[in-house]
């Protein structure tokens, strides 16, 4: 009787077991990247409202931290440098803590992976802000000089819910590239893959994470239909296709650099997602884990990610206008003090398809601050004007907008109509009748488009790609291929921006420390007469 009681309890305890609810959580990730230095919900530039900046994304991150408390935030980088006010926290007037870190801290960042841009304004600057963080920047690949060994802490380890996150940081390695070496030195850009299998294993295997991130200042590198790669970029500037695919353990990728929206995308069972740029979008993700038993790991069982774009509906958060309220007054005082008199307006509208005035100006500084014989330059910025009166810091802010320092190096004509045929790729196969505008490839970054002054030229739009530069002339008489000359260009050109490799080789004749910015505000300050009018020496042609 009693062993035929106990079968029956053992029997009617057993389905109990076999269909015992798995225990089931999340793990909330938000993500930001490229905020550029943008702050404030203004236009820099122009000092317009603008639907952007870190203080409405705080909005959006209080507002997520109600309904779970625990979530994690990640920054991919290029943060402290980009905008105006970023310039003047960083180079004009530096201060401690660094204000866009002590934003970042009010929202409770949990860890940044550094971008290029962090190295813009060299070493001191850089170190400013990450003393300034109360949350690490993190980087696997950024090794001290001739090792492999991070110069930081590679990853960081979070407890949510009993969870284990692992969350590991990289940063393109194409910086040397870039960047003057004094900004880096001491430092390495190891191959991000390599460095991923390393840490991811030692998160899994050592670590005994349950979920793994990459928060990574690289984006994607091909387009993901055809598999074509993406127009631009230089060799491993961008990786986040290939270490889904060839580095096991990875469940989520917080991507950077490449300033795209992406939402959501799968790639070998690595979730992706990237959140813009300018603080103009916020990424959301939920990693869903369950496990059968309490001392089991944790297995991902769902994960789904989405961006929310930042509107006119969302307020920005009183704290973080606080916080930064005093750099960003001093750093609107410097933009609006007048520096010099325009007698009519000046537009950047059409810089890229004729010369212009306004270009002139940058073309006129670069000449006459390098002593050069021929200067390079691009328009950065279509929206760029100067208007009929004072001129302001801010005009020139909006004009050149970059942090670029001055290179004179000595090319010959061979080398100089390469640099103008590499620029005129920019222009796709003109169709007859249409205007250059239509020619426009959209593959091609505007930024990347140099016109030269001190030779003239034409660009026929007739031709194939590396025949383009027509009647290219210096002085009155044809440029000969061994001819020698002084030209003027920015430090990116000359570490390779671009494609421009015909630089790479080139004797510098000089080197200025001064952004070609604070270049153009002297010029200014002591040239009461701008040019109103263009020298015409390059114009495009059409079929």
């Amino acid at each position: 009787m009693f062993r035929r009681f106990l079968i029956l309890i053992v029997g009617w305890v057993a389905p109990l077991v076999v269909f015992a609810q798995a225990e089931r959580t999340h793990v909330t990730v938000l993500s930001t990247t490229d905020i550029h230095g943008h702050v404030h919900p203004v236009d820099y530039f122009t000092g317009e409202p603008a639907e952007r900046g870190l203080a409405k994304i705080g909005t959006l991150i209080k507002r997520s931290r109600l309904i779970d408390p625990e979530l994690i935030l990640i920054d991919s980088g290029d943060t402290i440098q980009g905008s105006p006010y970023a310039y003047h926290t960083a180079v004009v007037e530096p201060t401690t803590p660094h204000p866009i870190m002590a934003a970042m801290n009010a929202l409770r960042y949990d860890a940044m992976a550094p971008g290029n841009h962090e190295f813009n304004f060299g070493l001191d600057a850089l170190n400013n802000a990450r003393r300034s963080a109360r949350f690490p920047w993190i980087a696997a690949n950024i090794c001290l000089e001739g090792t492999e060994d991070p110069a930081n802490a590679p990853y960081i380890i979070k407890q949510v819910r009993g969870v284990r996150v692992g969350i590991l940081g990289l940063t393109t390695p194409s910086i040397p590239g870039w960047e003057d070496p004094a900004h880096y030195a001491g430092l390495s850009f190891t191959d991000p893959v390599k460095a991923a299998h390393r840490w991811v294993s030692e998160l899994r295997r050592r670590s005994r994470v349950d979920v793994v991130i990459v928060a990574m200042h690289m984006g994607l590198e091909e387009d993901i239909l055809s598999g074509a790669p993406s127009p631009g970029q230089i060799a491993s500037e961008n990786a986040a296709v290939r270490i889904a695919r060839e580095v096991p353990g990875i469940d989520l990728i917080l991507m950077g650099h490449t300033h795209r929206d992406v939402p959501s995308l799968g790639i070998n069972g690595v979730l992706l997602t990237q959140a813009g740029r300018w603080g103009e979008f916020l990424s959301r993700t939920i990693i869903m884990l369950e496990r059968r038993e309490p001392m089991l790991p944790w297995k991902v069982i769902g994960k789904t990610a989405t961006t929310h774009p930042v509107t006119a509906e969302v307020p920005a958060d009183p704290q973080i206008l606080q916080i930064t309220a005093d750099s960003y007054a001093a750093a609107e005082e410097w933009l609006d003090n007048p520096i010099g008199f325009s007698p009519g307006a000046l537009s950047a509208t059409r810089s890229r398809l004729e010369d212009t005035p306004i270009m002139d100006i940058i073309h006129r500084v670069q000449l006459e601050a390098g002593a050069a014989d021929v200067s390079m330059a691009a328009s950065f910025n279509l929206e760029a004007r100067i208007d009929s009166g004072d001129i302001t810091v801010r005009d020139i802010a909006r004009l050149y907008v970059y942090e670029n320092t001055l290179v004179v190096v000595e090319l010959t004509g061979e080398q100089l109509k390469d640099a103008l045929e590499h620029s005129a790729r920019y222009f796709g196969p003109a169709r007859p009748g249409y205007p250059a505008e239509a020619a426009i490839d959209p593959a091609i970054p505007g930024y990347n488009f140099d016109m030269a002054e001190g030779v003239e030229y034409v660009i026929d739009l007739g031709q194939p790609l590396g025949e383009r530069i027509r009647n290219l002339t210096f002085r009155g008489g044809p440029l000969r291929p061994d001819q020698t000359l002084r030209v003027a260009i920015n430090n990116y050109r000359h570490n390779g921006g671009g494609g421009y490799t015909m630089y790479a080789d080139a004797q510098v004749v000089s080197r200025s420390n001064v952004g070609i910015r604070d270049l153009i505000i002297d010029w200014i300050q002591k040239n009461p007469d701008l040019p109103m009018h263009a020298s015409d020496n390059w114009r495009i042609e059409i079929p």
